[in-house]
């Protein structure tokens, strides 16, 4: 076919199965994972390349934050191995922040697709490693050098021979070995099988190569995307928000300017880069730009390299959005998940009916350690509720941007000394208008080891609650609380004595509208299902509720799988999270 004219059918077959066999890559992934990290919540990407590394297609599951730093990654591969350097068998990786997906600890593997001698595309995929050594995953460091084991671009396996020495020093600098050792050979695997049904595709279309289909794909897919951007009024957006930082608050400043077929977002006025490991690279801060933009304008265009082409981003160069190595940039998501709301901030008021209200922001990610005899480190994820639509209620405890699912409870207790003592939605956390925002959740834990533990939990909102749009009210802001009653700030490492337990409370998200306006049967119902108190439907909405309350779901208890479990209405979403 090359050099042949796609017709519409054909290429619609031709891009169903190409996403097919990325999702195959994707699932081989995960299925061959050691860690709840990759498994259980997502927390990957997985995509497949032409020989020029542009991405082409993509898989379903993954992070915004993965996908697209992968993308506009490649070309470092490909600079530091340009293709008359591979051969079969070889396999390449890095945790380069400012090449990749900004820390250490998302490790990038490419593998290069053979037939008839030459390379005729990639698959790549990037993960979370559940340690990399250094401080552990948290905003303690003040120089990337402190937060684990650097590997430049290389070669994981070169001509089907592991690189052995790699894999030592790579088992030598972290606290979980096994688990971050059996991650990187399912990454390898998950590569292989997408090589591998991708040449049983193109033989079976009878097709040399992935030329014709590949330059069809971007092209349709930047046209469309210009076409989206065209029918925007031109002109300059600007939306200013902030977040809590640790000593001082961070400010993000976004300025979107439309030119007609083109959108170029610019950062300038946005925080210094800081001292700890909060700063984001600017290939991250693309990656979360440009996710917006299509989430706003182009949502039903395919996500590849065309789609990315009509959208430039800035920051100046060390700003918190684009730090001077050696920034410290471990925890940077808790600054580039709020990305998308100044984007949607900023175009609010001309594309009003399509974009959320602000939500939680970034995933709370919590990493739990031993620090006496029992050496152990897990990692879990959960989420807050996500901003009011402007047609529905915001999702509760839903992860946006990043789209990770919260882990499980049953796998959290299972895979670490870890006990979660309660879970439940945060009645009245949702911001009200007359689409309520979603909900927040609170996750109380123990550490059954008896003994010291040190907790970090990359979490925001504690100072800066979600606002809502057009008239609805905020959500509820985060906390984080000990059982001796204290109030720390998690981003930073915290030994706790052997007995503290501690709860994460994860905020709410902004409402959408009037709450005046809302349906009063609907205000009863989040009142009857326990989402709403009387009270605030009545200060709130201007709504009195006579019904009685529910009895609100009792925790479960160790030992007690299911016993008293808290009704569906009320602990709706609460272990689960996709995209919206």
């Amino acid at each position: 076919m090359r050099g042949a004219k796609l017709d519409p059918v054909t290429l619609e077959i031709l891009w169903s199965r190409l996403i097919t066999v990325a999702n195959e890559q994707a699932a081989a992934l995960q299925r061959t994972s050691f860690t709840p990290i990759v498994r259980e919540a997502g927390d990957l990407s997985a995509a497949v390349f032409d020989p020029k590394g542009r991405m082409l297609a993509q898989a379903v599951t993954g992070t915004p934050g993965h996908i697209n730093s992968l993308a506009t990654g490649m070309r470092h591969f490909l600079e530091a191995y340009p293709l008359q350097t591979l051969r079969p068998g070889d396999v390449l990786i890095t945790n380069d922040p400012w090449k990749t997906s900004g820390q250490l600890n998302d490790l990038s593997v490419v593998t290069p697709v053979f037939r008839s001698r030459r390379v005729i595309g990639f698959f790549g995929n990037t993960c979370h490693a559940m340690d990399i050594g250094g401080r552990g995953l948290s905003a303690d460091a003040t120089e990337v050098y402190e937060e684990g084991l650097a590997i430049p671009i290389t070669k994981l396996y070169e001509r089907g021979k592991p690189n052995d020495e790699l894999l030592r020093l790579l088992a030598a600098n972290v606290r979980a070995p096994f688990e971050v050792l059996g991650d990187v050979h399912a990454q390898v695997a998950g590569n292989q099988v997408g090589s591998d049904r991708l040449l049983e595709y193109l033989d079976e279309f009878e097709l040399e190569d992935l030329d014709t289909l590949g330059a069809e794909i971007l092209r349709r897919s930047e046209g469309a995307t210009r076409e989206a951007i065209a029918a925007l009024p031109d002109g300059d957006y600007e939306k200013t928000i902030q977040t809590d930082g640790l000593d001082e608050p961070i400010t993000i400043r976004c300025h979107v300017r439309i030119d007609g077929d083109e959108i170029a977002v610019d950062y300038d006025g946005s925080s210094g880069q800081v001292e700890r490991g909060m700063n984001v690279v600017l290939n991250y801060t693309a990656a979360y730009t440009s996710y917006a933009i299509k989430c706003a304008i182009s949502p039903e265009v395919p996500h590849n390299d065309g789609s990315f082409r009509p959208v430039t981003v800035t920051a100046p160069e060390g700003s918190i959005l684009n730090p001077r190595f050696p920034a410290a940039v471990a925890a940077r998501h808790i600054v580039g998940h709020f990305l998308p709301h100044a984007v949607f901030g900023a175009l609010q008021r001309i594309i009003p009916g399509r974009v959320l209200a602000e939500g939680a922001g970034n995933i709370w990610l919590t990493t739990v350690r031993g620090a006496g005899r029992n050496r152990f480190v897990t990692v879990f994820f959960a989420a807050g509720g996500t901003g009011a639509r402007p047609s529905k209620d915001g999702l509760s405890t839903t992860s946006f941007p990043s789209g990770i699912a919260t882990t499980p409870v049953e796998v959290i207790e299972t895979t670490a000394p870890i006990v979660i003592r309660r879970k439940e939605l945060r009645r009245d956390s949702g911001g009200p208008g007359r689409f309520r925002g979603g909900l927040g959740q609170s996750i109380e834990v123990e550490v059954r080891t008896g003994e010291p533990f040190i907790v970090s939990s990359l979490s925001d909102r504690m100072r800066f609650a979600a606002q809502g749009y057009s008239g609805g009210g905020p959500g509820a802001r985060g906390g984080f609380l000990t059982s001796t009653g204290k109030r720390p700030n998690p981003k930073l490492s915290l030994a706790l004595s052997e007995g503290t337990r501690f709860t994460l409370e994860l905020p709410g998200g902004g409402g959408y509208f009037d709450p005046l306006t809302r349906d009063p049967e609907a205000v009863a119902r989040d009142v009857a299902e326990g989402l709403v108190s009387a009270g605030a439907a009545q200060r709130d909405y201007g709504v009195k509720v006579s019904r009685a309350l529910p009895p609100r779901g009792r925790s479960r208890s160790p030992g007690a799988p299911g016993k008293g479990a808290s009704p569906p209405a009320h602990s709706e979403g609460s272990t689960g999270s996709g995209s919206t």
